[in-house]
């Protein structure tokens, strides 16, 4: 272990200025930063403990939706009644992830920037971007089975963990957070978020020290159907290798709305519009379906070991959709 310094923070403000300096990291449940600080893949100077801050309740919005204090446990936000009745999706989602231990400390703003469990970036004999930027990437041919088919580049083909991540993308979710500098920001869950490009290191849009104080749910879509499918190896306690995060609304036997997000497919949640496009205002039908599955796979890539997961996605995104739509 490296030696580092601890701070408890009284404020949002307090924390932010704290780990503005270099090498500090925010800690809060600790369920992801603690391993890779035993690995060795973290070595931080300066933990700010925010675990104290008020930011552990939920409240009611005006416009009829939620906001979520950063520090909510996974587990009490997946129990909670208005969650269950308006955002079921989000609901399902968090109790599909990892363990209910785990569950009770895991935070809703740690969980927003968990760190890839590709197996080179949790070894440091190997070469990694986003562990050691300019590096090189050993998943590239190497064992890539559970690694990204979307949004990859040449320096990264790693996949974003997170299954509550998938669900606040499907629900158009906000994140607020506090600036060192003393201002707040709102910020698109579809904006958070970047590519990996050739800076795989930097994997969202938060500046130094900014911290996320809550996230913010609009008010939920009438009479829509909530799912939350998630293929992976084992029943309990793995990583989505596909999963789907769907609320669709419907109007006799067409589809009113719908919002489509992917988890295990590529290096953040994954949405693409088109595929929305492809069964929105349209009957339900088998090609309207294969139609949003090509959307979704028009650009997929496999890299050896994760093949599989291209038609594994086509097959779980139209299993979801005739789930969602009622027509199993």
């Amino acid at each position: 272990m490296k030696l580092f310094t601890y701070e408890r923070a009284d404020s949002a403000q307090a924390a932010a200025t704290d780990a503005a300096a270099a090498g500090a990291k925010f800690i809060a449940g600790g369920t992801n930063l603690l391993d890779l600080m035993k690995l060795q893949v973290e070595t931080p100077t300066k933990l700010v403990d925010i675990s104290r801050l008020p930011l552990d309740k939920i409240e009611e919005r005006d416009d009829g939706g939620l906001t979520i204090g950063a520090l909510v446990p996974n587990s009490d936000l997946a129990a909670d009644a208005r969650v269950i009745e308006r955002y079921e999706v989000l609901s399902r989602a968090l109790l599909a992830g990892a363990s209910g231990q785990l569950r009770n400390k895991a935070s809703t703003g740690g969980n927003l920037l968990q760190r890839t469990r590709c197996y080179y970036f949790y070894d440091t004999a190997t070469a990694c971007n986003k562990r050691e930027p300019g590096s090189g990437c050993s998943a590239i041919g190497g064992f890539n089975r559970i690694l990204a088919v979307l949004g990859t580049s040449e320096h990264c083909i790693a996949t974003h963990p997170s299954d509550m991540a998938v669900a606040m993308r499907a629900l158009d979710a906000t994140i607020v957070t506090q600036k060192a500098d003393g201002d707040r920001r709102r910020i698109a869950i579809g904006d958070f978020y970047r590519l990996p490009g050739d800076t795989p290191h930097i994997e969202n849009v938060l500046e130094a020290g900014e911290l996320i104080t809550g996230v913010e749910l609009p008010a939920p879509v009438e009479a829509a159907r909530h799912l939350y499918r998630k293929v992976r190896d084992r029943a309990s306690y793995a990583f989505a290798l596909v999963s789907v995060a769907g609320v669709v609304a419907m109007d006799g036997d067409t589809v009113k709305s719908a919002s489509l997000a992917f988890g295990g497919l590529g290096p953040m949640p994954w949405r693409n519009p088109a595929v929305e496009a492809a069964i929105v205002g349209k009957p339900v039908t088998t090609a309207s379906f294969e139609a949003a599955a090509d959307a979704l796979l028009a650009d997929a890539r496999g890299y050896g070991s994760n093949d599989f997961k291209i038609p594994l996605a086509r097959r779980t995104l139209i299993a979801s959709l005739r789930e969602l739509t009622g027509t199993n």
